[in-house]
């Protein structure tokens, strides 16, 4: 009866065992940075809509743990352009994710209308959905990317487009201090 209770135990701590580096084996599997947690810069090419004209539009990204992101480009500043978007993001499947950010879009005041925030009115917003497929070794990434545009009272409006991504994680450069 001992000799069975012994072989019980050993069975069980055999199993726990294999268990456990068949866990940590498929983690090791996966690179460091298989997250999309982070700072990037993308290149961003729509191929229709409003923004088809744009040959050089780039995005920054902050992708915070727990799922909220960032998202400012190089034509923030431009008149009639948009401020920085904010979103969510989500993991799909490994190295794949969604992200869904939405922005604000603003117009040139009407002639002697005024306007009480500078030069600017609000004209409605924009939603942009990527799928991101994030590289073997968690450093770049590729995506394809959809605009929808709405008016204030969030009617759609001419404007939506898709296009295609390129981004890379930001990083310390080598003998950065």
């Amino acid at each position: 009866m001992r000799h069975r209770a012994l072989l019980l135990v050993a069975l069980a701590t055999a199993a726990t065992t294999a268990a456990c580096a068949k866990n940590q084996s498929s983690e090791d599997t996966e690179p460091p940075d298989a997250t999309l947690v982070g700072a990037w810069r993308s290149k961003i090419v729509f191929r229709n809509g409003a923004l088809a004209g744009v040959k050089d539009l780039e995005f920054m990204y902050a992708y915070n743990a727990g799922g909220t992101m960032t998202e400012s480009s190089n034509y923030d500043e431009a008149a009639n352009s948009s401020p920085p978007a904010y979103g969510i993001w989500k993991q799909i499947s490994p190295r794949t994710f969604k992200t869904n950010y939405v922005f604000f879009t603003t117009k040139e005041p009407a002639p002697g209308a005024g306007s009480p925030r500078g030069d600017r009115w609000p004209a409605g917003h924009g939603v942009l959905t990527e799928t991101i497929a994030l590289s073997a070794d968690g450093q770049s990434y590729t995506s394809t990317i959809k605009l929808a545009t709405f008016d204030t009272t969030g009617a759609p409006v001419a404007g939506a487009g898709e296009g295609t991504g390129t981004g890379t994680r930001i990083v310390f450069q080598p003998g950065a201090k």
